[in-house]
């Protein structure tokens, strides 16, 4: 079931809605919390029923042991010392993730390496298990430090399943919500919020639907296995895909706060401008920020951080990126991004050490051409033809070696929320003149003007962000009918 589905918009979210609130006004609160989580696992179990009981066993047993290792519990910890049982539990937690997410790929490597034809049973990865693993693997370290303090079950159930957040994000930590989910004020309906929440969500369905899934037509075909590139295609495969999934996540964050705010609870920011930074650390505190929260406390920090000699700590930046990378999923090309990543940041700190600047202007166009190559290798299906559309970036002869004749003979299927109403074929040149001028539009969209966070918290007319939220959801909802949009890229993760 997708944000952006119209089961979710009209059926699945009202009923969630009206159902929390009406036990909540007869008091009922615990029962509203397990309606809620119901709904959750109903959202959850929507992709794939066979999952569901992966995700209660984590709860359960990640729960249990999280009360185990707290400071301020007496749970018992079968003789062994609360540090040792931290570390059990982390390692189960990886484990399974480890056995759906890389089984696979350490079987491919393993084949590769040694010449054998080793096969298993094709592991599907469980939707979302990355991050409700990484939110929980948080919290038995949050408890471990004493900075969990509330071990209510049900409120546990509910951080963990809270259907906005549990597919794709962000990844969230036990404190920032548990003190929400207690919280009286969040029992009753809040007119302004419910405002909120609508105007966030229809700005993030407008993303998804009318921008990510257009720039997804040009991106798809240029990212073919295989697919030969010339100047102009190379770069519109490109910055298609950059700004596809710029919009993708940007409007999967905006619908999830948006989802959010209707039961009164605010996510944390996971999507703040980020092709408006100037530098790449600036990126990292601007893209996907809860999952770079989390590599700096669990990962960056536990290594040492910057309080180390230099060159430790440039190995401490560069490491936490590649598993960063990683993280994203089992392919030498996240590897090879998260390289790209650490190295980055490996430059940019020892370059700013020796307090050098550029003008703002560059600095911006440095970032994003960096960021936008770094995407290349993240959605190129192999190195080749990563290496294939980077070849083309700087073909510039190539603009000069296709003529009007030849251009139709190249064809392109023209498909998604556009494609399924014009049911045709285009030829690559008026595919890519097209795209072009959608590149234009959308970073004149995303470069000065406010996000949609900015935008919401805004003071203003309401009136004015009325009329803005209706034609935006109205376009949008439009559109969803008309076409069988994919899922979100992060679910891939």
């Amino acid at each position: 079931m997708l944000f952006s589905s119209s089961v979710f918009i009209f059926l699945f979210l009202p009923v969630s809605f009206f159902g929390y609130f009406l036990l909540n006004n007869r008091r009922l609160i615990a029962a509203g919390k397990c309606w809620l989580v119901a709904c959750s696992l109903f959202f959850y179990g929507y992709w794939d029923v066979n999952y569901i009981p992966l995700l209660l066993g984590s709860i359960f047993f990640n729960f249990i042991v999280g009360g185990a290792v707290s400071p301020f519990t007496k749970g018992t910890r079968l003789g062994i010392s609360r540090k040792m049982l931290l570390g059990m539990a982390i390692a189960v937690n990886l484990a399974f993730l480890g056995y759906y997410k890389y089984t696979n790929f350490f079987i491919e490597n393993f084949n590769e390496l040694t010449g054998t034809e080793l096969t298993f049973k094709n592991i599907v990865l469980p939707l979302g298990i990355s991050f409700y693993t990484f939110t929980q693997i948080a919290f038995l370290v949050d408890s471990f430090r004493g900075q969990a303090k509330e071990y209510d079950f049900i409120n546990y159930a509910l951080f963990v399943t809270f259907f906005p957040h549990l597919i794709a994000g962000p990844i969230l930590h036990h404190k920032e919500m548990m003190s929400q989910f207690k919280s009286k004020w969040t029992w009753a309906v809040r007119y302004r919020n419910i405002f909120m929440g609508l105007f966030i969500f229809s700005i993030g369905l407008f993303k998804k639907v009318i921008i990510a899934d257009n720039f997804a037509i040009y991106a798809d075909a240029g990212f073919t296995p295989g697919a030969q590139h010339d100047f102009i295609s190379s770069w519109a495969t490109s910055l298609s895909y950059t700004f596809q999934l710029y919009f993708d996540f940007s409007g999967y964050c905006d619908m999830a706060i948006g989802a959010a705010l209707l039961f009164n609870i605010w996510l944390p920011l996971n999507f703040n401008s980020p092709y408006k930074s100037l530098d790449i650390q600036d990126f990292w505190r601007r893209w996907h920020i809860t999952l770079g929260r989390y590599l700096r406390d669990y990962i960056y920090i536990p290594l040492g951080g910057n309080r180390c000699s230099n060159a430790r700590v440039y190995f401490n930046l560069f490491i936490t990126f590649v598993l960063g990378g990683l993280w994203h999923g089992a392919s030498w090309m996240f590897v090879i991004w998260g390289v790209l990543h650490g190295g980055a940041l490996v430059i940019h700190r020892w370059w700013k050490k020796r307090g050098y600047n550029m003008p703002k202007s560059l600095a911006w166009f440095v970032t994003f051409m960096f960021v936008n190559i770094a995407w290349v290798f993240f959605r190129a299906h192999s190195l080749a033809d990563a290496q294939r559309i980077l070849y083309g970036m700087v073909d510039i002869g190539s603009l000069y070696s296709v003529t009007i004749e030849q251009a139709p003979t190249k064809m392109i299927a023209w498909s998604g929320t556009l494609g399924d109403s014009l049911a045709t074929y285009l030829p690559v040149s008026v595919v890519a003149n097209f795209v072009c001028l959608l590149l234009i539009i959308a970073g004149f969209i995303m470069t000065p003007f406010k996000n949609a966070y900015e935008m919401t918290i805004a003071s203003g007319s309401y009136l004015a962000k009325t009329a803005w939220m209706t034609i935006l959801f109205i376009i949008a909802v439009y559109a969803t009918i008309q076409s069988t949009s994919t899922v979100f890229l992060y679910f891939n993760f």
